[in-house]
């Protein structure tokens, strides 16, 4: 019997999840399996979000819908970000040779919101979406400096600080050290600790502190940390350049 309810949306929301995680269409059998629910159930689920244009079904199973770009249109508009940061980020990637992002906190999460990374980089160590190793990454900790410490040790608290590489801060008062210098230098620096081959660089957009239900935003690059070294003051002075042009 389908379940219903909370359930039923919570199993809705990992198909959906699953199809979006895939590397091609899924078949109704293996989205059943994977969301462990009947096929019955699975094309229960499926139905609506087929319907609403989440999902289509195609002769080799499941793809993403129409639906799906028009969400992340929404997420921008919302966001509220710069003027043309779209822009911006081709220009920053022009100007530094380094994938360019564009990440925001909102309401006790940090989104990767934009990249210059094309989709088809399996190799590039931050993708568009949740993110959650705000304590290892640079847009993060420049994220984090910015919010009030009530909020900043709430995020922390529900999202913790996983050790992904020997470079990983993992203690909270180490962090919040790291975060002092990062308000006093203006910018974040991350060298291999949430990926142990790239070096990122943030700066915070002066657009808010988060906690009034609003969004802060956040300029970041990534690259691999031997051509960081190379050049370091060409980097921070390009970001710091997109960063005032934001303003």
């Amino acid at each position: 019997m389908p379940s219903t309810g909370p359930q039923s949306v919570d199993r809705a929301l990992a198909i959906l999840d699953a199809v979006a995680d895939a590397a091609g269409p899924v078949s109704a059998k293996a989205l059943a399996r994977r969301t462990e629910c009947s096929l019955s159930t699975a094309y229960h689920l499926l139905a609506p979000l087929t319907a609403r244009g989440y999902l289509v079904r195609t002769g080799q199973g499941y793809v993403l819908g129409p639906r799906v770009p028009g969400l992340h249109r929404s997420l921008l508009r919302q966001l509220e970000p710069a003027p043309r940061m779209a822009d911006l980020l081709t220009r920053l990637r022009r100007a530094t040779g380094a994938e360019a992002y564009h990440t925001a906190y909102r309401g006790g999460l940090i989104t990767v919101v934009d990249t210059t990374a094309p989709v088809t980089d399996a190799a590039n160590p931050f993708t568009p979406g949740r993110e959650t190793r705000a304590h290892a990454t640079a847009h993060g900790k420049a994220l984090l400096a910015e919010l009030p410490r009530p909020l900043r040790r709430r995020y922390l608290a529900e999202h913790g600080m996983a050790r992904l590489t020997g470079a990983t801060i993992t203690s909270a008062e180490l962090l919040e050290a790291e975060l002092s210098r990062v308000r006093g230098q203006g910018y974040a620096l991350s060298v291999g600790e949430a990926d142990p081959s790239y070096t990122c660089l943030a700066v915070a957009l002066p657009r808010g502190r988060g906690d009034d239900g609003g969004a802060v935003h956040a300029l970041s690059v990534s690259l691999p940390t031997g051509e960081f070294r190379r050049r370091p003051e060409e980097i921070r002075t390009a970001l710091a350049q997109a960063a005032a042009d934001c303003v």
